[in-house]
């Protein structure tokens, strides 16, 4: 397990790398810099503009800029000031990531609640009612892209008023609510974008584990089991589900990813104040070291998730080795 765990580790160290690196290059392709607006200030003077490219080593090549800045990091763990907040860029993704994990969490268990039972009536009533039901919402699920279904719970939310249209707390009420009053706040808002975004997932998820449940229920061990008078319900609970299950556990970093993905857009459409709406406005704003900060911790958490797959498909299958997922 430990040497699992740091070899992950090494693994995941250098996927950071890689990903700061190339981050950086495509943001010092597109033209122009923080500094420009301040330059066409002209409240703004000359000479704090040049000493801000003095401090930030602006003169220099992009290779260049980007070895001090990964410097500062190994060095003393700075991962620089964002300029449109000025403050440490971590001070600022700190509510932001939270947000965004909260909403993750909550559209996960969205999607596995929904989809793993339906997946499994719909696979072992094969071409019933409820199959092609659950596969008419599969398909519209994967069909309808984010930004447009976020438009339409917007569009409900407005229409009727039994959701909020955006936000995640209501911020002119919130200091005169109780504790209790903040968390049922809290889950109103998150209504809406917790439907957005965990739809496609659950729409994958939902395919795939009909799919994988009738592959099982065709093997010969369930047959033999039903052969020596097995019933039903173990026989799909306790034999079927259980290997069936091991490839949607296997995508579940995979799925992580896609949520991160969708989140940028839905938090944008819905004025979710989560990590990718604060990305795409510190990309419009050049804000290079708050978008750095912003990849970064977009990408552990993606290594994070693959990293709790593994766990997962290891102790949901005694028959997989850490040893194995490491070197596969």
């Amino acid at each position: 397990m430990l040497r699992f765990l740091l070899r992950r580790l090494f693994h995941g160290l250098l996927i950071l790398l890689g990903v700061s690196f190339l981050t950086f290059f495509l943001i010092n392709q597109s033209p122009g810099d923080f500094l420009d607006r301040k330059r066409l200030d002209p409240q703004v003077p000359r000479e704090f503009i040049e000493a801000e490219i003095q401090r930030l080593h602006l003169d220099q090549p992009w290779p260049v800029v980007y070895c001090f800045w990964l410097k500062d990091i190994v060095t003393r763990l700075d991962f620089g000031r964002s300029f449109e907040y000025k403050q440490p860029v971590f001070d600022v993704l700190a509510g932001r990531v939270l947000n965004t994990l909260i909403l993750s969490f909550c559209s996960v268990v969205f999607a596995w609640m929904l989809a793993i039972p339906l997946g499994i009536i719909a696979g072992y009533r094969q071409y019933s009612l409820v199959d092609k039901t659950a596969s008419a919402v599969a398909f519209l699920g994967v069909s309808v892209p984010n930004v447009f279904l976020a438009l339409l719970a917007i569009f409900l939310a407005a229409r009727t008023g039994w959701f909020p249209t955006g936000g995640l707390t209501d911020q002119r009420n919130w200091p005169t609510m109780s504790t209790a009053e903040r968390m049922l706040d809290m889950a109103h808002h998150l209504i809406l974008p917790t439907i957005v975004l965990g739809t496609g997932m659950m729409a994958v998820l939902m395919r795939q584990m009909r799919g994988q449940l009738l592959d099982v229920l065709q093997a010969d061990y369930i047959r033999t089991a039903r052969a020596k008078g097995v019933g039903e319900r173990a026989l799909l609970l306790k034999h079927a589900v259980r290997n069936a299950i091991n490839p949607l556990i296997t995508i579940f970093g995979f799925s992580l990813s896609t949520l991160l993905s969708g989140s940028v857009l839905v938090e944008k459409v819905m004025s979710y104040p989560g990590l990718g709406r604060l990305t795409v406005d510190a990309m419009f704003n050049k804000d290079i070291y708050l978008v750095m900060a912003s990849v970064l911790v977009a990408t552990a958490m993606l290594v994070l998730g693959n990293l709790i797959a593994d766990l997962l498909l290891a102790w949901s299958d005694p028959r997989i080795k850490l040893e194995d997922r490491a070197t596969s």
